[in-house]
């Protein structure tokens, strides 16, 4: 079964338990989200890639430029540790994180959560690649990904229990699209996943193959 027939198996599993009302504002949110034109925004296919130093679980300092000197990159942003299509995604990449890996890149994945959250998520998932903390998703505009919640859906997802208010370290309405980069030696986006519908997400089979597609690679 492929990563999005997973996420789409566990939607149909699950959203038809959700109350109706908060189906509607999800439904309305997701279709505005999409008209916005935020995903043509975003960085793509031939465009630099924004640098950024970010903080690890564990309080050390990763910086795009350090990780592109020694191979490419494969940068992924998710929305946090209380989506659960994000934790299948992000199991999906560990999953195929000794194959990434063997083709000389570095996986990152990228979140507005604050670093303890991020350290709960890689222990609980045992992630043997970095979970950096993008606090207030700057990186993430930077990228064109970063788009605020609606008073309607934030409301929701308060109901739900998630707390954003305090996982993304007082910025509880920003969040970034899903999306996942390959960038290769000399800083350029190669491959670009960008999709406002949460569920779906990038297939780890086609981050390899953009790998083994890089200029850098042949």
């Amino acid at each position: 079964m492929s990563l999005n027939d997973e996420l789409t198996a566990f939607f149909r599993a699950g959203y038809p338990e959700l109350p109706a009302a908060a189906r509607a504002v999800m439904e309305r949110a997701g279709r505005d989200l999409a008209a916005s034109g935020r995903a043509a925004r975003a960085r793509q296919v031939g465009d630099p890639a924004p640098g950024f130093r970010l903080p690890t679980a564990t309080g050390e300092t990763v910086g795009l430029d350090t990780l592109l000197s020694t191979g490419p990159v494969v940068l992924t942003f998710y929305r946090g540790a209380w989506c659960p299509f994000c934790n299948l995604a992000l199991r999906a990449l560990q999953q195929h994180h000794a194959e990434i890996t063997a083709r000389g890149a570095h996986l990152v994945a990228v979140s507005p959560q604050i670093p303890d959250e991020s350290l709960t998520l890689a222990e609980k998932h045992s992630l043997a690649f970095d979970v950096l903390s993008d606090v207030g998703s700057d990186t993430a505009e930077r990228y064109g990904l970063a788009f605020d919640l609606t008073d309607e859906l934030a409301a929701v997802y308060d109901s739900f229990g998630f707390d954003l208010q305090r996982v993304n370290g007082g910025h509880p309405r920003t969040l970034p699209v899903p999306a996942t980069y390959v960038i290769d030696r000399d800083g350029t986006i190669r491959w670009a996943f960008i999709d406002t519908d949460y569920v779906a997400r990038a297939e780890p089979s086609d981050i390899l193959a953009a790998l083994d597609a890089l200029p850098s690679a042949r």
